[in-house]
C-alpha cells in the first residue's frame, strides 16, 4: 500500500502543534489510502476539541472527510474575540 502525500496547515493557537513550531508554514506528512482529516489530528497530536474548521483544499469539510494524495489541509480553532 503507498502512502498519500499531504500538505496541512495549523493556523493561530493550533501552531503549537507544528513540528519545531514552524508558525505560518505548513507540514508535508504521509498518511494511508483512506485516511480522513481527522486520522490527521490524531498523528500531528492536535486534540479534535481545538479544532473547530477544517478546510480541504480551500473548501470546508468536517472531519470525517476522506482524504487523496496531494491535498492541502488547513485546520482552524474556535475564534473568539469583540
Amino acid at each position: 500500500m503507498i502512502d498519500m502525500e499531504l500538505e496541512v496547515y495549523l493556523y493561530a493557537s493550533l501552531t503549537k502543534y507544528l513540528p519545531d513550531r514552524r508558525a505560518g508554514k505548513s507540514v508535508r506528512i504521509s498518511v494511508v489510502p483512506g485516511s480522513t482529516a481527522k486520522d490527521v489530528l490524531k498523528q500531528l497530536a492536535v486534540p479534535q476539541k481545538e479544532v473547530k474548521i477544517a478546510f480541504i483544499n480551500g473548501v470546508r469539510k468536517n472531519l470525517d472527510a476522506r482524504l487523496a494524495d496531494g491535498d492541502r489541509i488547513g485546520f482552524f480553532p474556535p475564534v473568539g474575540g469583540g
